[in-house]
Order: structure tokens, then C-alpha cells, then sequence
């Protein structure tokens, strides 16, 4: 069967948009939109696996959907909702409940880090929540996904879910008229690298969107121009100056992930940027980043601010993705229904 090729991704309203969800994934879905059809959610059913205040759920998806549209997504190009207007999530994600396995569950090794020595009395939903992740995929037949490193084994998981689905129903899949697979075999996406942002405290952790343990380690995409330029001339830093190429920046992470945000913001090598400051010191590159960042940024958080205050326009969007969305979910639901055995 030959599939449309398919983009979905989303991101989780847990926590305040940071510099790493724009140079990771934010920044990387503008172009897909040129090639695919394109799906990007805010997976707000995802966010309530660990407890969340309503208000700010609410907040933060508003934020996310304007992050998305700030960024360069056309909301009459790409599909752009939250999750939970589109329920069709929550009914397949059951039915692959029941299409896991618990062993395939237990190896997931991002359940076992975020429950650590507590995995007794987290949510049952932080258990179980790879299974809507494949049901985000999949209810649109999917054919790619743009993920990072900390997301393959949950792709892998979609991909043996769907293989198990397609095989255990395959006779009433044939009866339904379909030559070969209902579901796809997602793919990964390459979509080029994606700059993986380091605390500005400490070069060694990921920048977080809640676990930041200084206000100066995170850069947050609706910061002003002062708060960028402030956390970036506040940065770690060794006392060496910068090297001519990369290679000399082995053994020096917060050197690292300073020039590697120069790079990904100017859409430059790290030996491009390094050409240019090789052999000089912080005095020199801190305010050149701190303005190129201003630059890139400013422009994002003012249309981030001028869409989140039009509540309005955000839910006329949301309601519009959300649309579109439920008239390919709802199809695709339907023939689920049907191979499974439910009464229609």
C-alpha cells in the first residue's frame, strides 16, 4: 500500500519554551512543510502524565502553538492543534494498550529515568504513555517523524506496534479491502543536524525547560532582549581562547555549546564560526552571540506575545488544526473499529 507521505511531531506543554526546543525541533519543522504534509501538535495529553496546573497547561499550549507560528509554520500549510480537541489520540492509544506488550513497555529507558527509585508511585499514564505517542503517529498513518536521540526508542516501539497490528489483524485488514498494511512503518526523519543546547551553567547537562537549576542557565524563547544578552555574558566559559577549529574544543563543553549556538543561529559550520574568533577570548565572542541571539530571537518572542494575547485568533487556529485533523483521525479510527470487531 502506498502511503501520503506524512510528517507528524508535537511538543509536551510541561514546561517554558527554551533555546533548545527552537534550534532542536521547532526551528527543524519550517521546511518539512515544503516537501510533506505536515501535522504539528501540542501534546497536551502527554503534559498530564506528571501533574500539571491547569492554568499553566493552558498557558503553555497557547505558547507552544505560537512558538510554532512565530517560527515560520503557516497554519494553512501545516495542521497545527492541541491533542486533546482530537479524541481519536485517547481511543487508539487504548487500543494499542492492548497491542503492547508490558515487556516492550518496561524497557523504555525514559520511564525508568523519570520515575528513577519512584516507579511504584508515578502515574500510570507515565507508564503507558509510549502507547499515545504511537497512537499520535499512527492515527495519521505517518509515514516519517522528526525525532531526536532521546525519542528513537519510542519510534521503535510505534514501529513494533504497528508491525503487531498489521499482523494480528491482518486477515480482517485483507477483508477491509486493504492489499497490505493498515498501518506504516514509521521512519525516522533526517532532517540535518539539530543543535543539541547545553545548560549555560553547566556544559555537560541539556538546557531544560523545568529542571533548570539557575535562572541564568536557560535561555527562554519569550525572554527579552536584556535576559538573552544578560544569561549569555553570565555563561560559563574556561579561561582559553577559542580555538581556530572544532577539534580543539574536545574536553571543553561550555566552549562547545557556546559556539555551537553561534553556529546554529547564523547557520554556519563550527569551523566557519571558529575561523572568524579563532584565538580570542570571551571579551570577544560573548557580545557578538549575544547579539546574533537578540537578533534571531526578538522577533520570535514579539510575535509569540502578539498571538498568545489574541486568545481569539489562537483558538480560531487551534480549532481550525483540530478540524483538520479529526477529518483524517476520523476515517482511519473508523476502519480501526471495524478490523477490530467493534459494533459500529
Amino acid at each position: 500500500m502506498t502511503f501520503t507521505p506524512r510528517i507528524f511531531s508535537g511538543i509536551k506543554p510541561s514546561g517554558d519554551l527554551h533555546l533548545g526546543n527552537y534550534l532542536g525541533a521547532i526551528r527543524q519543522f519550517v521546511p518539512l512543510q515544503d516537501t510533506h504534509e505536515t501535522i504539528y501538535c501540542v501534546v497536551d495529553m502527554h503534559a498530564i502524565t506528571v501533574w500539571q496546573e491547569p492554568e499553566d497547561l493552558k498557558r503553555r499550549t497557547y505558547e507552544i502553538a505560537a512558538a510554532y507560528i512565530a517560527a515560520g509554520l503557516d497554519p494553512k500549510r501545516s495542521i497545527i492543534f492541541n491533542q486533546s480537541q482530537v479524541m481519536e489520540h485517547a481511543e487508539l492509544s487504548w487500543i494499542f494498550n492492548c497491542v503492547a506488550r508490558m515487556g516492550w513497555m518496561a524497557r523504555m529507558t525514559q520511564f525508568k529515568d523519570k520515575a528513577g527509585e519512584n516507579s511504584e508511585n508515578v502515574s500510570l499514564g507515565l507508564f503507558a504513555y509510549p502507547s499515545l505517542m504511537a497512537a499520535d503517529i499512527l492515527l495519521y498513518k505517518s509515514t516519517a517523524v522528526p525525532v531526536g536521540e532521546d525519542q528513537r526508542q519510542h519510534l521503535e516501539l510505534t514501529r513494533d506496534i504497528a508491525k503487531k497490528f498489521n499482523h494480528d489483524f491482518r486477515k480482517q485488514i485483507a477483508e477491509l479491502g486493504f492489499e497490505e498494511d493498515f498501518f506504516p512503518i514509521t521512519e525516522t526523519l533526517a532532517t540535518g543536524p539539530a543543535m543539541r543546547v547545553k545548560s549555560l551553567k553547566d556544559g555537560s547537562k541539556k538546557m531544560s525547560k523545568s529542571e533548570s537549576t539557575s535562572d541564568l542557565a536557560t535561555i527562554y524563547l519569550l525572554d527579552d532582549a536584556d535576559a538573552v544578552a544578560k544569561k549569555i555574558k553570565r555563561a560559563t566559559t574556561d579561561p582559553e581562547p577559542l580555538p581556530s577549529e572544532a577539534a580543539g574544543l574536545e574536553s571543553r563543553p561550555e566552549a562547545e555549546n557556546l559556539v555551537g549556538i553561534y553556529a546554529a543561529l547564523s547557520n554556519q559550520s563550527v569551523d566557519a564560526v571558529l575561523a572568524g574568533f579563532g584565538g580570542k577570548g570571551w571579551g570577544a565572542f560573548k557580545p557578538a552571540l549575544a547579539d546574533l541571539a537578540v537578533s534571531v530571537l526578538s522577533p520570535i518572542a514579539n510575535e509569540m506575545q502578539r498571538l498568545v494575547a489574541d486568545r481569539g485568533e489562537m483558538d480560531r487556529i487551534l480549532r481550525d488544526g483540530a478540524d483538520r485533523a479529526r477529518a483524517i483521525a476520523a476515517p482511519v479510527m473508523a476502519d480501526v473499529r471495524q478490523i477490530v470487531g467493534f459494533i459500529r
